[in-house]
């Protein structure tokens, strides 16, 4: 039987986990919007996310930034919600117990200007991975970064790179040609 992290940490440990929470929730508010136009999927989302940041956190032994290990583990959980592989809470906590504000999150999404507003529309077209790469590329993560993030090569990074700018480009000339 394998041990929950409520069974395994301290209340140092969670008090960190909160704290580390607190601080790098934005990061969480923009992988939701970016895999999440709808409200009530951002709350499913971010509450799959946090859960799974609770069960790894025994194991974070920082040898990232906290805020890369949390991000990793944001994208993947996106990542696998749009695959289907995504499962059920079902007894899940207010996501407000976490310090989470998903009002926040739709501050953020409503205050985007016209032209990032139209990116991210353009940007939730690409299929889970490409959405994942682009979004952590605008990060302003490198290359290797985002290999180890995703599990693939950084060359492979740098040529899927390329290819969602040259598509994303494309799309957005072609919105503007059509009436």
């Amino acid at each position: 039987m394998q041990a929950r992290a409520s069974d395994t940490v301290t209340d140092d440990q969670q008090t960190a986990f909160l704290a580390a929470l607190d601080r790098h929730k934005a990061l969480l508010y923009k992988v939701v919007n970016a895999y999440c136009r709808r409200r009530e999927d951002r709350s499913d989302l971010i509450q799959d996310m946090v859960l799974e940041l609770w069960r790894a956190w025994p194991g974070y032994d920082a040898r990232a930034a906290v805020s890369t290990w949390m991000y990793r583990i944001a994208v993947n959980v996106a990542i696998s919600a749009f695959r289907g592989e995504r499962r059920r809470i079902r007894d899940a906590l207010p996501i407000e117990d976490f310090g989470m504000d998903l009002v926040a999150a739709d501050r953020i999404m409503d205050s985007e200007s016209d032209d990032l507003r139209a990116l991210h529309q353009l940007i939730s077209r690409l299929d889970a991975v490409n959405r994942a790469l682009i979004l952590l590329y605008m990060e302003g993560y490198g290359q290797q970064e985002i290999a180890d993030m995703l599990g693939i090569s950084a060359s492979n990074v740098a040529t899927r790179v390329s290819r969602i700018k040259q598509r994303l480009q494309r799309d957005h000339a072609a919105s503007e040609t059509s009436p």
